[in-house]
């Protein structure tokens, strides 16, 4: 028995306009019937099973890749308190990219 948008859209819980998208890219095995997009169940257990076993190889990376990511921000952080506070808390001034004899019009 084939399956309807309606019954795969309840199983995977996404919106019909979600499948239909997914069909129109090929993200998702479907049969064509009359227009009508159909599924066999066969085909989206395997599929299921597929994108599982992807999900599965690439978390590690994906973990891995917040992690440094999350420590580059800090780092970043640190560096910019590093270079605008002093030891005793307060901030240093701003250096400008010109000299104040440029900008005051003495020169």
């Amino acid at each position: 028995m084939l399956l309807t948008i309606k019954d795969i859209a309840a199983r995977l819980k996404v919106k019909d306009k979600t499948l239909y998208a997914w069909a129109a890219q090929g993200r998702i095995p479907t049969l064509k019937i009359n227009g009508v997009i159909r599924f066999e169940p066969d085909a989206i257990a395997r599929w299921l099973q597929d994108c599982q076993m992807l999900t599965e190889r690439s978390s590690p990376s994906a973990k891995s890749r917040r992690r440094k990511s999350a420590r580059d921000v800090d780092h970043l952080i640190e560096r910019a308190k590093r270079a605008v506070y002093t030891h005793g808390g307060e901030t240093r001034p701003i250096a400008s990219p010109f000299r104040e004899e440029e900008t005051n019009g003495s020169l």
